[in-house]
């Protein structure tokens, strides 16, 4: 019996809210099912087209045996029947035939999946389509007059595979088939790019006939079946230091010389492209803001191309030394070039040296070994500067030997210290001038001749002892402080204190210390102040002599010539332990380029294995398994939380009969008991009145 008061809820049709609670709900295994079922009927089947097998109706991999009587038996069908099959069916039938029965052309679509000429499929049903298999020209399938063997290739295979990583340069591979007009008509191409990368990676050749080889080097499906995604010639590069396929890299661009040379030198071997100038922005972004330390090399090109890979690794290479850039020759622009840099046509190589020196120019076209060698000549200022990238090689090196040989005992540099400024640039004029004068073209007798008190410093230089070189003195304060020593070093070096700047010359005497010869201060252990302050020497010791006389090239060389001869024949106390030069800041361009080129390859290498995964045929079930979990998890909890609403109404409603009851209890009990004073007074109650006597 129902509670007076209590409504029950309307027998009403489903409201449209709980339609909608009740597909928020089951959102997710809805989207899980969606899923499911647009991946088992567009990607299956797109991953998994029929194949060519399937069309004459044989098992997968039948013989070519096989293959033959099945086409016999179904052409005879269709000739004995009475209606004509549609040109489509024969076309698929025809084309399976002739690929299935040459045995190239099965392998390589067997192991590898490879089918080439399927667009010569499609392009017989486009145009062909309703005409008798008689009007179509066979064979459909064309074989490639192509042997790897006479293209003078370098190959690799399973038994001279791990020989090509004794090095630590790329190797690049191209994988062919004798069956692919693709690798025949790549042949060429190929060709310009091994010539492109001689001496910057090793290349070679995989023939799919080595079948351990080529799946070594495949992709690998779900199902491990290997395959080459853009089919043969298929390319992919080993970085330095790669010795496993988990690190290789797979071109999937252009086939083209400019796009697999650009490819490998930027993702395999991290060189940054070196960039075009025009003729306007070549003097303010190139030749001004390049470092004043750096020989300027411009590449004048006629055609446009980018730099190929080796001139790429040699600017790497040579970037202490100098830096790079490409400029675009036009005809209406040439009296630019010829007055600028004296420069008569295009293709030509400018080196920009020292200020105020006139450019050195070669003409025509360079292959790589006249390149290395024009580069060595020309990597150094006429007068080279002394850094921490050129202190061996110029001599000047408290830890390194003379440019004489290692037996040489005494050598000498003269160097010009100075702020970058138009007074160090004079003095670096000047001493190209005392260097031209020593050196005079290998006449050292007639340099004797004219002035005898120069003889020590021409023999000297002759010899490789002397060295010419300048010295930043802001940059290399601290070597600049140590050698120049006196109370207006400031005005050479450190920062610019004031409006002076003064380029000083001295000249720094080496001698090679003796190696039973131990110059350091013997250490005392029993000394703790001795233990602590002890260093060791250079194994060279240097000495410094200032020079203050005027600017005057025949009196430089004079005194030059006396410090070599005071050096030559006294014993002089020498300094020990000069301070190091520092370490110039690379070229941002060379530091940031390595690891934005690599995380690139990477995420390219991580979308191609998602790629992979995504046509894996067990994703559909695993999909549909997922939403029916989801929906049974989703209906339980729903199920239990209408059963707990349920019973929580029944309990509201046992604890609203409660009171009545326990009232109407209390009430039959308290009529057992007589009213007390605590009780409260009746409606007719009244108050008796009271006399004065107790006997009343």
């Amino acid at each position: 019996m129902a509670t007076q008061g209590r409504q029950l809820p309307p027998n009403n049709p489903i409201s449209v809210s709980s339609v909608k609670s009740t597909l928020t709900a089951y959102f997710v295994p809805l989207l899980l099912l969606a899923a499911s079922i647009f991946f088992q009927l567009v990607v299956v089947p797109r991953n998994f087209p029929p194949s060519h097998y399937d069309v004459l109706g044989i098992p997968k991999y039948s013989s070519i045996e096989e293959v033959t009587r099945a086409y016999e038996r179904i052409t005879s069908e269709w000739n004995s029947s009475v209606e004509v099959p549609p040109t489509v069916d024969l076309i698929k039938v025809q084309y399976a035939y002739e690929l299935l029965t040459n045995q190239i052309l099965k392998r390589d679509y067997d192991i590898y999946n490879i089918d080439e000429h399927l667009d010569v499929l499609e392009n017989v049903k486009e145009h062909h389509s309703g005409k008798h298999l008689s009007q179509i020209d066979l064979p459909l399938i064309h074989n490639a007059s192509f042997d790897p063997i006479d293209q003078d290739y370098e190959f690799i295979n399973s038994g001279n595979f791990l020989s090509k990583f004794e090095d630590d340069k790329a190797l690049l591979l191209q994988i062919v088939s004798s069956g692919s007009n693709r690798c025949a008509q790549f042949s060429e191409t190929w060709k310009r790019i091994v010539n492109l990368l001689k001496g910057v990676s090793n290349i070679g050749v995989v023939d799919l006939s080595d079948v351990q080889l080529s799946v070594y080097l495949a992709e690998k499906k779900s199902s491990g079946k290997p395959f080459f995604r853009s089919g043969v010639p298929a390319l992919l590069a080993f970085p330095p230091g790669c010795k496993s396929s988990k690190c290789l890299y797979r071109y999937e661009g252009e086939l083209s010389v400019d796009a697999i040379t650009d490819w490998l030198a930027t993702n395999i071997l991290n060189l940054p492209r070196i960039p075009y100038y025009s003729k306007e922005s070549l003097v303010h972004n190139f030749l001004v803001k390049s470092k004043p330390h750096l020989v300027k090399v411009i590449f004048i090109s006629k055609s446009g191309e980018r730099a190929t890979p080796f001139i790429r690794q040699a600017a790497k290479d040579y970037s202490p030394y100098a830096t790079f850039g490409f400029a675009l020759w036009k005809e209406e622009e040439s009296t630019f070039w010829w007055n600028v840099f004296g420069v008569e046509s295009a293709p030509a190589i400018v080196f920009m040296k020292d200020p105020g020196v006139q450019p050195v120019v070669y003409q025509g076209s360079t292959n790589s070994s006249m390149f290395i060698d024009i580069m060595e000549k020309n990597k150094h200022h006429v007068l080279p500067q002394l850094r921490n990238a050129t202190s061996m090689e110029l001599g000047c090196d408290v830890q390194g030997y003379s440019r004489a040989g290692i037996d040489t005992k005494i050598w000498y540099c003269a160097l010009i210290a100075g702020r970058p400024s138009q007074e160090l640039n004079k003095m670096r004029e000047t001493m190209r001038r005392v260097q031209e004068t020593l050196s005079g073209n290998g006449m050292i007798d007639d340099i004797v001749d004219q002035d005898p008190l120069s003889a020590p410093a021409a023999l000297a230089h002759e010899q490789k002892r002397l060295t010419f070189a300048w010295l930043d003195g802001e940059a290399q304060h601290r070597y600049c402080f140590f050698h120049i020593h006196s109370e207006d070093s400031y005005e050479t070096c450190g920062p610019r204190r004031g409006m002076t700047d003064v380029a000083r010359l001295f000249v720094v005497r080496y001698e090679m210390n003796p190696k039973d010869e131990k110059l350091d201060t013997p250490k005392q252990t029993n000394n703790i102040f001795n233990a602590l302050h002890h260093t060791e020497s250079d194994p060279v010791s240097t000495l410094v002599a200032k020079y203050n006389g005027s600017t005057d090239t025949s009196e430089i060389i004079r005194w030059i010539s006396q410090i070599i001869k005071d050096g030559d024949s006294r014993e002089i106390p020498p300094f020990t332990k000069a301070p190091e030069l520092v370490p110039e800041d690379s070229s941002h361009i060379w530091s940031k380029s390595s690891k934005k080129f690599i995380s690139s390859g990477k995420n390219v290498k991580s979308w191609s294995s998602l790629s992979n995964q995504i046509g894996d045929p067990r994703i559909g079930p695993s999909l549909l398994l997922a939403a029916l979990m989801s929906f049974g998890l989703i209906w339980l909890n729903r199920s239990r939380s209408t059963q707990s609403s349920s019973q929580n109404e029944a309990n509201q409603i046992k604890d609203e009969d409660k009171p009545s009851r326990r009232s109407r209890s209390r009430s039959g009990a308290n009529q057992l008991f007589p009213p007390s004073i605590t009780d409260s007074e009746p409606k007719d109650a009244q108050q008796l009145p009271l006399s004065d006597s107790d006997s009343e």
